[in-house]
């Protein structure tokens, strides 16, 4: 199992090399939120009591990692399109291996992004220390694992590469615009703080937030008890999907007339 997952992580990795102009593309968001939005709201505004781009930088990194994991995904709707996918599904190796290897290769692309996005941190107001990084790094591979699992979960339900970043988009902005990304929690309204109780993304950025900032608006421990919690329930998930093989019925593609 463990060659099997190495095989479909070194597949995918090799592709994301290949197509070196969406790693560039990713840095471009988080880095137009960081210094135009931060730029310009910090100019008016002490959100996070500091610095604006001080407080959002964790944020941004958050936006990174949850879009690249998440649409390192969309290989698996387009190897069902050309019907790659069920050369995949044949092979010898157990299913859940597949779901495994999709999610570490999308967690691996989505961390390289953010580690290049990282030494952005001083120019932000955040000058790293060796601890300070180290856990840093730490909480970006719980968040990347975390969106990744998210990503393949969608993914290996749709069969269109035109719809699934259209979906994708609708149910990932909430998620980041509720996480506290952008804006202290504390200061939000009771309602947008319930929601942000339900959103691993807010998990993740909080516990970036703090290793930098060294504030917590979540318990770490409920933090990471929620994004183990999280990962756990979408790769069974995803497993289970993977398992029932190209049956459209049952991944639900004919039912909710996802097709293109």
């Amino acid at each position: 199992m463990t060659r099997a997952i190495f095989a479909i992580v070194v597949l995918d990795l090799k592709r994301f090399w290949v197509d070196r102009a969406r790693l560039v593309a990713g840095l471009v968001q988080p880095l137009l939120y960081l210094f135009v939005l931060g730029a310009g709201i910090g100019a008016s505004s002490r959100m996070g009591g500091g610095d604006y781009r001080r407080f959002i930088f964790p944020g941004t990194m958050g936006l990174s990692l949850l879009f690249s994991a998440t649409f390192a995904a969309i290989t698996i709707v387009f190897d069902r399109q050309i019907g790659f996918f069920k050369a995949v599904l044949v092979a010898p190796v157990p299913r859940s291996a597949i779901a495994v290897g999709k999610i570490v290769a999308g967690a691996i692309q989505a961390l390289a992004q953010g580690l290049i996005l990282l030494p952005f941190a001083p120019l932000a107001g955040i000058p790293l220390n060796l601890t300070e990084g180290v856990e840093m790094v730490g909480a970006m591979v719980l968040a990347s694992l975390t969106f990744s699992t998210i990503g393949v979960a969608f993914a290996c339900r749709f069969t269109s590469t035109t719809v699934f970043p259209i979906v994708s988009n609708a149910v990932l902005l909430p998620m980041f615009f509720l996480s506290g990304g952008l804006y202290p929690l504390k200061a939000a309204p009771g309602w947008m703080q319930v929601a942000a109780h339900l959103d691993p993304v807010a998990y993740a950025i909080d516990l970036m937030r703090g290793t930098v900032l060294g504030t917590f608006f979540f318990p770490v421990p409920l933090s990471l008890g929620a994004l183990a919690l999280t990962i756990t329930v979408l790769v069974w998930a995803a497993v289970r999907v993977f398992n029932r093989g190209e049956d459209d019925s049952s991944l639900g593609a004919a039912r909710f007339n996802w097709r293109r």
